[in-house]
Formats: C-alpha cells, sequence, structure tokens
C-alpha cells in the first residue's frame, strides 16, 4: 500500500498514536521510535520558525510539508488549522496544494482568529465540505475539528452536533481537541459514529483507556514540541544563572542521536 492507503488503513480498526513532528529531526525521531504515522504541528511548526502559533503563512506550512513528507516514509498529516482562507474555494486549493507536498491527511478547524470566535455550524460545515471534496479527490483523510473546548466554550452538545455534520459533511475523523473527561470523551464516540482523535493531555486517560472508549486516534499537538524547548530552555537557564552542567544528565548521545536519526530516515 502506499501512504495514503496505510493512513486509510490505520483508521478502519482500533487505536493508533500519531505524535506531531516540528522539524525533520523530530520526524526522523519518532519513525525512529516505531509510530505508524506523524502528523505536523501548528504550534511547534511557529516555534522552530521564531514565530508564535498561527502566523506561520500557506507558503511556510507547504514547504514544511513537503520537507517532512520528504524526509520520512510513513503517512503524514497536516495541522492545517484553518485551511488559510475564508471561503470554500479557498480551504479546497490549501487542501490541493497539501496533498501535492506529499501529505497523506490534514484537517480544518472551526476557530476564527481573526474574530477570536468559533465559526457559525453551517459556515463551519459549508468549509468542510468544501476541504472533503478536494481531500476525497487526492486520497487524504480529512480530520474535522471542533475547537470549542480550547477556547472555554465547555458545551459538550454543541461540540457533538458539529462532530455530526463535520461527519455528515465528508470528514473521515473528528477531533474535539481539550477534552479529558472519560465519560464525555465516550459521549462523543458513541454519538459521531466515526472515527474519534483525542488529544493527548496530562488530565487525560491513558491510550490503553482511550482504546477502551473506542477512540480511534490519539495525537501530541505541539506538547511534545514544547517538552523539547522547555528542555531548552531549563538548560541554557542553569548554564547562564549557575554556570552549572547537570543538565547534560539528561542528553542522549551523540551516537544514539545519530543511530535514531539514521533508523527514522531508512524505516519502510
Amino acid at each position: 500500500m502506499d501512504r495514503h492507503e496505510r493512513f486509510q488503513a490505520l483508521h478502519a480498526d482500533g487505536l493508533f498514536v500519531m505524535p506531531n513532528a516540528w522539524d525533520i529531526g523530530s520526524a526522523r525521531l519518532l519513525v525512529s521510535a516505531g509510530f505508524q504515522a506523524i502528523a505536523t504541528t501548528s504550534s511547534g511548526h511557529a516555534a522552530s520558525l521564531g514565530k508564535g502559533d498561527m502566523q506561520v503563512t500557506r507558503d511556510e506550512l507547504l514547504s514544511h510539508v513537503e520537507a517532512l513528507a520528504a524526509s520520512v516514509s510513513i503517512p503524514l498529516s497536516v495541522d492545517a488549522e484553518r485551511c488559510f482562507a475564508d471561503d470554500p474555494d479557498g480551504v479546497a486549493d490549501t487542501v490541493d496544494l497539501i496533498a501535492a507536498a506529499g501529505a497523506a491527511g490534514c484537517s480544518i478547524e472551526d476557530f476564527d482568529p481573526a474574530a477570536d470566535s468559533i465559526d457559525a455550524i453551517e459556515v463551519a460545515t459549508e468549509r468542510v465540505a468544501a476541504a472533503s471534496d478536494a481531500a476525497r479527490q487526492h486520497g487524504l483523510v480529512l480530520t474535522a475539528r471542533a475547537e470549542n473546548h480550547l477556547h472555554g466554550i465547555d458545551d459538550l452538545d454543541d461540540t457533538i452536533e458539529r462532530l455530526i455534520a463535520y461527519r455528515a459533511a465528508g470528514a473521515e475523523c473528528v477531533y474535539a481537541p481539550g477534552l479529558v473527561d472519560r465519560g464525555q470523551i465516550e459521549r462523543v464516540v458513541k454519538a459521531v459514529e466515526a472515527p474519534v482523535n483525542v488529544l493527548a493531555m496530562r488530565a487525560g486517560p491513558s491510550v490503553a483507556q482511550l482504546a477502551a472508549l473506542g477512540v480511534r486516534r490519539v495525537s501530541t499537538g505541539g506538547a511534545l514540541a514544547r517538552v523539547a524547548y522547555g528542555a531548552l530552555l531549563a538548560a541554557a537557564r542553569e548554564l547562564h544563572d549557575d554556570g552549572t552542567y547537570s543538565y547534560l544528565d539528561a542528553a542522549v548521545s551523540g551516537s544514539e542521536l545519530e543511530a535514531a536519526l539514521d533508523a527514522g530516515s531508512r524505516q519502510r
């Protein structure tokens, strides 16, 4: 199977973990750890460019996707934010370009940072439909995201209504990042009758517990990038403030790092 077929198949049964990489090195290290698919992260990629989340341009994202897809052999899904467009035609154009860059999947979310609000469900559903039509032409798995719970809107009924509408509009996977309560996650899984992605969060259920609830996919968002940058900041502060080097105790050896990077580039 090619990467598109492999990614489709991963959503057919069981649960898989899809961590989010932020550059070629992190992508290859995640492949070497044995994951079957990876995703990009908008916040992690932005940080690697010295920018804040949702400040990356579409051209920067496409260059990033092309580089990551060419660097690994496993399926890559793209955090495409709002697909860099305010109208359905523009959404479809972005999905076409993401497919051309080598991705096996992408996502679209319903939060509009320009308005600092969640799109009306009718608007969001129309955008999902446009993304779905374009994704289907390229064999991409489209994930539709309901962003309520990342923006202080703890209305599970509205979230479920949205996810059902997005599924009906053609999304193959649905995602409500921010949910940590097992009962709420189970309600979503049962209500939408579609593959559900859950964001791994410190207060949330374990992978095994999510599998028991019927979740199909777990992703990490920008968390792994923040862990890596957190380690860098802690080491830098120790070096600057104390002039000591205990941060080296947690460092991977050069040979181990090179071996993992090599394994990640060769794994098929």
